[in-house]
């Protein structure tokens, strides 16, 4: 997933972006609302991960505005104010969800990969591609019942890929979900990884649509 994180604190903004990266996700940290509503004007956001007292206003600005670019992205206001009245004025705005600091980092993953099922638009925790079982909660891939097992970037290029059954993925839209604004990206890189994944997966197990992009191939029952 393509993640905004929109938190002032350095300490708190650089422990969940390095965690999240870490699981595969692409972040791009705006420590203010001018920086976010930046880079809110050049790309696309799966999930916003969003504070709502910043050195130049309030968080619920950057919320309406994500909610206005794209109405499928999901929301979760990370912000110390605790109160009933807080949470319910954050999720009547468009919030998905609302975790109050200090939060525990394993919670905030738990959240995000429920998120990232609903984005990926999974019903159920579990996918089959002819041998392949794909658990999306665990982030477990079995071939023939056998674990295989993928780096984070793997997994995120995977992940892309069985966001909805048959879709053909442009390899831009690969690159997206993959890095942040900050990180150089090397032309040859998402072919790579498409290696990688045939190498570990099957040789069969993703088709190239030249000029297109990538796709899996035949969803099981």
């Amino acid at each position: 997933m393509r993640v905004l994180l929109l938190e002032d604190d350095t300490k708190i903004g650089s422990a969940v972006r390095d965690h999240i990266a870490a699981s595969g996700h692409a972040v791009d940290w705006a420590p203010d609302i001018a920086t976010a509503m930046d880079l809110l004007a050049v790309v696309p956001f799966d999930l916003a991960l969003l504070d709502m007292s910043l050195p130049d206003g309030s968080g619920l600005s950057v919320l309406k505005k994500v909610r206005e670019l794209g109405p499928s992205a999901s929301i979760i206001i990370l912000s110390a104010h605790s109160r009933v009245a807080d949470r319910i004025k954050g999720l009547n705005a468009g919030a998905d969800d609302y975790l109050v600091k200090p939060f525990d980092l394993s919670e905030l993953d738990a959240r995000v990969t429920a998120v990232a099922r609903r984005v990926n638009g999974k019903t159920g925790n579990e996918d089959t591609y002819g041998p392949l079982s794909i658990n999306h909660a665990l982030k477990r891939v079995t071939r023939d019942g056998v674990v295989v097992t993928l780096t984070a970037r793997e997994w995120a290029v995977l992940e892309r890929l069985t966001r909805t059954s048959q879709e053909t993925v442009a390899k831009s839209s690969i690159e997206d979900s993959l890095y942040d604004l900050s990180a150089e990206v090397d032309s040859n890189t998402v072919e790579v990884y498409i290696s990688r994944l045939r190498k570990k997966l099957g040789k069969d197990a993703i088709r190239t649509l030249r000029g297109l992009g990538y796709q899996m191939t035949r969803k099981g029952p």
